[in-house]
């Protein structure tokens, strides 16, 4: 399940159905893997955008944060980062 936390600002259904899409297809690569929580935080330094991604994996927190122009950058590039550091967790778990 995900979970879309906005700080200080309303986000849109715009932005919710790309985050649900994207961060979606983060599900499939384990099994096991906990609810991700997604928040949602504006930079005040050159109107950045930050997104974080928390989830939990037996044995394991995952928690990846990535800033962008734009929302939809910033989600990409942390679900990316998420997907690759679950399955680089399941090669090592599976490893031993």
């Amino acid at each position: 399940m995900i979970n879309v936390k906005s700080l200080k600002f309303n986000a849109d259904e715009k932005l919710l159905d790309y985050i649900e899409k994207k961060v979606g297809k983060v599900e499939k690569f384990f099994d096991n893997l906990g609810d991700i929580d997604v928040t949602l935080s504006l930079l005040p330094e050159a109107e950045n955008k930050c997104v974080k991604l928390q989830t939990h994996m037996p044995g394991e927190d995952l928690i990846i944060e990535r800033n962008a122009r734009t929302f939809e950058d910033a989600v990409t590039e942390a679900a990316d980062a998420l997907k690759e550091k679950i399955v680089r967790a399941k090669e090592k778990k599976f490893a031993k």
